[in-house]
């Protein structure tokens, strides 16, 4: 029995893996790869240079690997990563890169992405993250693993978002998220840690402490960003469990935009 519906559109230059499931009307272009175990819902169209992985559960009127809105596009054949076990919702729009970046918009594994997500040339989203209904990322922003956003949360270009952070409905965000901070507002603001998503990832308690003592010194105690930072490096003397979290707070502040800051 066929897994391919007989009105789907596929290029015979495309590469789908024998397990793969097409729906009616989807239509697959030249240049896309799909892995072993996906499945691709009716009406939807995946083009450019897109590679999809494994088991991945794509849902009805994606559009995946459509060319950059961007002006300054003219035709590169930039691509679009899709890695294992995502699950894409209706209406979501993944662009390919653009030149101006790594050319490559990339998504990594196991990752929940509801409707009407967007998806802007040269992101590149983690592992394990959830983006509620209407997110929508503009160019070139990076979201780290176990990242969680609200509905309608909506990301400036070039902003970076942390490691198991989380953004409530309707966020508007300007500047760069830390890692673990829970935010909020238009533009956003920090209100808390994401202290019960450690807790249900296995954070022993050691390691929570640490993170609320990150929170303090970026939060609570008025101090400037280096003053911050100095604080949270001292952190793994008594708290010697959390030196890879500290580590990563510490590489993203370094790297953060010093035209757009971080949420204060």
């Amino acid at each position: 029995m066929s897994l391919i519906h007989a009105t789907a559109l596929i290029d015979p230059a495309a590469e789908l893996d024998s397990s793969v499931t097409v729906g009616p009307y989807t239509v697959i272009g030249p240049h896309v790869k799909v892995g072993a175990g996906t499945t691709i819902g009716p009406h939807s169209v995946i083009e450019g240079h897109t590679t999809i992985g494994r088991d991945n559960r794509i849902f009805q009127f994606t559009s995946l690997g459509a060319i950059p809105q961007d002006k300054k596009y003219s035709g590169e054949p930039c691509e679009l990563i899709i890695g294992d076990r995502n699950v894409i919702r209706e209406f979501c729009t993944f662009n390919i890169g653009s030149p101006g970046d790594t050319g490559i918009t990339r998504v990594g594994d196991d990752n929940w992405l509801m409707a009407y997500v967007h998806l802007a040339h040269d992101c590149e989203v983690g592992n394990n993250t959830i983006f509620a209904n209407n997110s929508q990322l503009a160019g070139h922003v990076h979201v780290g693993d176990w990242a969680i956003l609200g509905g309608f949360t909506v990301a400036h270009q070039f902003v970076k978002i942390g490691a198991h952070s989380m953004t409530a409905m309707c966020t508007l965000l300007f500047a760069d998220l830390p890692p673990f901070v829970m935010c909020q507002g238009q533009p956003a603001q920090a209100r808390s840690m994401n202290f019960e998503g450690l807790r249900r990832r296995g954070f022993s308690p050691e390691r929570i402490a640490a993170v609320k003592l990150m929170h303090k010194a970026l939060y609570r105690e008025d101090l400037t960003l280096v003053a911050a930072r100095e604080r949270i490096a001292a952190l793994p003397t008594s708290h010697p469990e959390s030196a890879p979290d500290v580590a990563m707070m510490l590489s993203f502040l370094e790297q953060a935009s010093p035209q757009r800051g971080i949420v204060r």
